[in-house]
């Protein structure tokens, strides 16, 4: 499998290199939130979603390679009240059609994880209201900020994480927008039966503040975020930071490039229950360039560490971060460098105008403390919208160790229907 699995990354990459794939290969699929459709009535709104996916994994940390069947079905309810206010439920079922993985549910250990595990549960209950400019919302929710690097519902997975919290938002002005929220509880994306209580829920008392001014071609963001982890003292900790995104789009009437950019820069440090004394810094820099249809991006992002000690970030999107293998969900304490290039576009004719899209990109990682390479990996992805609320994609990750973990290879075969 681990020949036959680098053979297809090599074909994937050629052809997206050669500009040349096929239209039934399903597009890439990234961590923002899926667009959902929904079907209204005289009662209220309701919503669905399905997505099967295959993820084949070869780690040589492992004898056996895991094949992972999994599918899920997600179904909710949103109901109008008086005065602005409503009530939404939402169910999710996740299904593990095989046990050659391990789920952290199944007790397959001798395989390597696909936290994609069986799971009955309630996705969100939530009490909310909405006027003009402000919405606020109370219960089991979904809550993501930024591009979900400190804060997000890692979407990725079959069962995604969200928060027992009260959320608000408002809008100060036609710039200014603040964001406040009071998380009391995480749970997790291994569902309500993985066999490690931790993986299951979070207890946390935990509050966010985000703050960001719109301009024009961009927007800053300030923000503080002071977790509490109950369970885990060690995980308690307090981020600061400011980050600053602009775009300038192509002119169709000029050259046709476009540009943008994305900087950031946090600092987190020790904060509540935890006995540790550390500070460690957050970078971003990522320039952007398009022209011809195509996106190119040259990136670094650094998570400090001391040799004892890393800055962390477990309640992110992690999968959308430091590259699709997830060899770094969890920071080395010598800290993480990433630097990276990446390209993506849409493409297609006809009645596949704008309907296909493909990405590509390269990670070189090393250790923040010190001169040590962890390795490198290579990441690339193919999709299509298929209509009707369907899509699908293919999607590979190859990471080569330079001494941290091992050589692990991955592929994602998905077909997802929203309505």
């Amino acid at each position: 499998m681990f020949s036959t699995r680098r053979q297809l990354l090599c074909v994937v990459i050629t052809a997206l290199l050669s500009g040349h794939v096929f239209a039934a290969d399903p597009p890439a699929v990234s961590d923002a939130l899926p667009a959902q459709s929904n079907k209204a009535s005289d009662a209220g709104v309701w919503n669905a979603a399905f997505r099967y996916r295959y993820e084949g994994v070869s780690d040589d940390a492992f004898a056996r390679d895991a094949d992972a069947n999994t599918a899920r079905l997600r179904l909710g309810w949103r109901q109008p009240l008086a005065s602005g206010f409503s009530i939404f439920v939402e169910g999710e079922g996740v299904a593990e059609l095989g046990d050659h993985f391990n789920s952290t549910a199944n007790r397959q250990v001798a395989y390597p994880v696909v936290p994609d595990a069986r799971a009955l549960e309630l996705n969100q209950a939530v009490l909310a209201w909405q006027d003009d400019t402000s919405h606020a919302a109370l219960g089991r929710q979904r809550y993501v900020l930024d591009n979900q690097r400190f804060i997000g519902n890692v979407g990725w997975r079959q069962n995604e994480q969200t928060f027992d919290a009260l959320s608000l938002d408002t809008k100060l002005n036609t710039a200014m927008t603040v964001r406040y929220a009071f998380l009391d509880r995480a749970h997790r994306v291994n569902g309500d039966e993985a066999i490690d209580p931790l993986a299951q829920e979070r207890n946390l008392a935990a509050h966010s503040v985000n703050a960001t001014y719109a301009h024009t071609g961009g927007a800053l963001t300030g923000y503080g975020y002071f977790l509490k982890d109950q369970d885990v003292a060690a995980a308690s900790t307090r981020t600061l930071g400011l980050r600053w995104v602009g775009n300038h789009a192509p002119d169709p009437q000029g050259s046709g490039f476009g540009w943008g950019w994305t900087l950031e820069f946090a600092q987190q440090s020790d904060y509540a229950n935890n006995s540790a004394n550390f500070s460690h810094n957050y970078i971003l820099a990522e320039p952007t360039l398009s022209y011809s249809g195509i996106t190119w991006r040259l990136g670094y992002e650094r998570l400090g560490g001391n040799g004892r000690h890393a800055l962390q970030t477990p309640l992110a999107t992690l999968h959308a971060f430091n590259g699709w293998a997830d060899k770094f969900l969890v920071t080395p304490n010598d800290g993480l460098e990433d630097r990276y290039v990446g390209a993506g576009a849409k493409f297609g004719s006809g009645a596949w105008q704008n309907q296909l899209n493909w990405a590509l990109a390269y990670h070189d990682f090393g250790a923040d403390q010190g001169s040590r390479d962890f390795g490198s990996e290579w990441d690339a992805s193919v999709g299509a919208a298929l209509g009707h609320g369907w899509s699908g994609m293919v999607k590979l990750a190859d990471f080569r160790s330079d001494g941290y973990a091992r050589d692990t290879q991955k592929i994602w075969f998905q077909l997802e229907w929203v309505h």
